[in-house]
């Protein structure tokens, strides 16, 4: 079977790794599997072995999903889009999938409408059109207008044979975060959790006894990073602490960063064994994407989450306030983010017991190839 997974991360990676991930489990179940992404690049994602095709790259304006950028940093203009369009049918059309995948679109990435309607048109005319499936995560930004909503159960009516929703559905039901019309609820396939397997125990330790700061791949974590240098120099127990920076110029952040940071300090950029050294830190310091809080669960690492919610997201705080009910797992909102309140956060998270690693329900990739693998043959 061949499989293509189209995705364009606009802000963090989440949407980025979770694609890889499936491209994962679909070649290690003998599939020949492509992914297309039209973000910036990555380089703290592993793509080994997987096959990629790189459209001229978007990224958002910030939090100003309504402007995109090019790789440049200026204003995308309509001949960037229109190659991404011709780029996107042409490989469709030569690649000719049996099972093809778009990550979060119809729910989200509107923005983009015209050149995955036209990816979806030419689907559609293939001699042999495959299994359509939309690809989501557990909670969704919810539609600001009814109208969006309407738009969204319109394309999955014309286009999708499924919607792949990466959940548990006793956990976190698609209808917490979207509006669910009956329509849509036929085509809702529940996976579990997509994630990595889990990763193994540094073999230095790295990590060990640390604060760990993260935000994610994007460059939407600033405030974090500048709390949790203040928070060092108040730390009484003079703690490592361990930040490590995402985005284009992290390096050159990195290092302007630690030439003014104290002692107990480390700033470098984000690091491929991240989850490795969650089994050793002290506690986590992030973000609640997607990604990032799997890994806390499968780590069991004390975590204080400190959502993203610029320019009115919930999902990450609506994640987090589920997370928070578990031991060792906290939840600072910016409004309250000081280095007084984030040191308190951590000093709570590490005096509260421990929690076990969890190993179940994080199997969604391989569900998700046994989904659409079935419903592939039920096609045919």
């Amino acid at each position: 079977m061949k499989v293509c997974i189209i995705v364009t991360h606009l802000l963090g990676t989440g949407h980025l790794a979770r694609a890889l991930t499936l491209a994962r489990a679909y070649q290690s179940a003998g599939h020949d599997t492509v992914v297309v992404t039209g973000g910036m690049a990555a380089s703290q994602l592993t793509s080994d072995g997987i096959k990629m095709v790189q459209l001229p790259p978007l990224r958002s304006d910030g939090v100003n999903f309504a402007r995109l950028l090019d790789g440049d940093g200026a204003e995308a203009e309509p001949a960037l889009f229109d190659a991404r369009i011709k780029m996107l049918t042409a490989t469709v059309q030569s690649y000719q999938p049996d099972v093809l995948i778009t990550e979060l679109f119809p729910f989200g990435r509107r923005i983009l409408g015209a050149e995955f309607t036209a990816l979806l048109d030419a689907a559609k005319a293939l001699p042999h059109p495959p299994l359509i499936c939309a690809s989501v995560r557990d909670i969704l930004a919810p539609p600001s207008k009814p109208a969006k909503a309407a738009l969204a159960d319109d394309l999955v009516a014309q286009f999708y044979d499924a919607v792949l929703v990466h959940s548990d559905a006793e956990v976190a039901p698609l209808s917490l975060s979207w509006p669910v019309s009956d329509a849509l609820e036929a085509k809702l396939r529940y996976t579990g959790y997509v994630a990595p397997p889990p990763a193994a125990a540094h073999p230095d330790g790295l990590g060990a006894g640390e604060i760990i700061v993260s935000a994610g791949g994007g460059d939407v974590g600033q405030h974090v990073f500048d709390a949790a240098l203040a928070a060092a120099r108040l730390d009484p127990d003079q703690r490592q602490w361990r930040l490590l920076l995402g985005g284009q110029d992290a390096a050159k952040r990195s290092g302007d960063l630690m030439r003014d940071a104290p002692a107990n300090v480390i700033i470098e950029p984000a690091r491929p064994e991240f989850r490795q050294m969650l089994y050793h830190a002290a506690a986590s310091v992030s973000l609640c994407g997607y990604n990032t809080a799997l890994d806390i669960l499968q780590s069991g690492a004390a975590a204080v989450f400190i959502p993203f919610d610029a320019g009115s997201e919930v999902e990450q705080g609506l994640r987090a306030d589920a997370l928070a009910q578990l031991d060792g797992i906290g939840v600072l909102r910016n409004s309250n983010l000081s280095a007084e309140t984030l040191l308190g956060a951590v000093t709570a998270v590490l005096d509260a017991p421990r929690r076990a690693p969890r190993i179940d329900g994080f199997d969604g990739a391989v569900e998700t190839v046994r989904i659409t693998l079935a419903m592939r043959g039920e096609q045919r």
